[in-house]
């Protein structure tokens, strides 16, 4: 199966990574901002196309799918782009940075029965699947989650330290993990949200704190801060308090509420929730079938994140 990922910077990376562990995938073009560097990746990861342009490396000989791990604004444009290029598609989180360019590129998947599958990594890390399993199970039942999602980004900066084309959000970015995660995990719809952002910063634009709250239609709940101002251990950390134990999950790890670690090895075939992640995507398009995190099954995240957003706004 021939690929093409667009986007080659800390994110893509760890695609490539995750490429080759998986049997049958190559990857045939790789596109970036600058040719340069972009060229660079290319030869280190060995792709024998690097452009700057999304349809050059479409329309290369036999190329079957896309994945993007372009700026957020325009991954809505681009996922499209590859459905009408016939392609499958899987488009970084977030889908999109608005409810209607969401739904724009669900009403083309719809269109092209393609594979259009979004990245809400959480679904994939074996420690999230540990505590899904149980869940359908029936041997747990969440009550509440409590959610950190914590950075120092008070510059312009992606996750290696390098300086960004484009500015990350709060709500559009890093909410959408947590929201999507939260209905997967309690198979439930949200019906009631709140939320609270604090002063934007003068330069970026954007909020650099954040509080939402989110409960289902049983009345399950989440509380969700988040913050670009934390000096101190970054990332994102959720508790799961369950009505048969706690859980903290911190990425592909996994402790109980007294920080007993947990083995999830022999949750799934790798311990790498993006490997997990695009094994899906290729599985799907080869069985013909809906992947976990379609575009279908994560666009109510989507509406959440809009009704937030009115909140702030309004």
């Amino acid at each position: 199966m021939k690929v093409v990922l667009a986007g080659a910077g800390a994110f893509g990376k760890k695609h490539l990574e995750g490429f080759r562990n998986i049997d049958g995938v190559e990857c045939v073009s790789v596109v970036g901002r600058r040719l340069g560097p972009t060229k660079e990746i290319a030869e280190e990861y060995g792709i024998p196309h690097a452009c700057t342009d999304l349809a050059e490396a479409l329309a290369q000989p036999a190329v079957d799918a896309a994945i993007l791990c372009t700026p957020t604004q325009m991954h809505a444009k681009q996922a499209i782009q590859c459905m009408d290029a016939g392609k499958h598609v899987q488009v970084e989180i977030p889908l999109a940075d608005s409810l209607a360019d969401a739904e724009a590129v669900l009403v083309k998947q719809e269109e092209t029965g393609l594979v259009a599958m979004c990245g809400h990594t959480r679904r994939f890390n074996p420690s999230h699947q540990w505590v899904h399993n149980k869940i359908v199970a029936g041997e747990l039942s969440i009550q509440q989650m409590d959610v950190q999602t914590y950075f120092f980004r008070r510059k312009n900066i992606n996750a290696t330290g390098e300086p960004r084309s484009w500015t990350d959000h709060l709500l559009w970015h890093h909410a959408a993990h947590t929201v999507d995660l939260f209905a997967y995990q309690t198979g439930e719809r949200i019906v009631q949200v709140n939320g609270i952002e604090g002063p934007h910063h003068p330069e970026l634009g954007i909020a650099m704190d954040m509080s939402i709250q989110i409960k289902t239609e049983s009345g399950k709940i989440c509380t969700l801060s988040l913050s670009f101002n934390n000096d101190g251990p970054l990332g994102t950390f959720f508790r799961y308090i369950c009505d048969n134990g706690t859980y903290i999950a911190r990425y592909d790890d996994l402790v109980d509420g007294h920080e007993n670690a947990i083995d999830v090895s022999g949750v799934d075939v790798s311990m790498n929730g993006i490997e997990l992640q695009d094994r899906e995507f290729f599985a799907a398009i080869a069985k013909g079938r809906e992947p976990n995190s379609s575009v279908a099954q994560v666009l109510d995240c989507y509406r959440v994140l809009h009704e937030v957003e009115q909140q702030f706004v309004g």
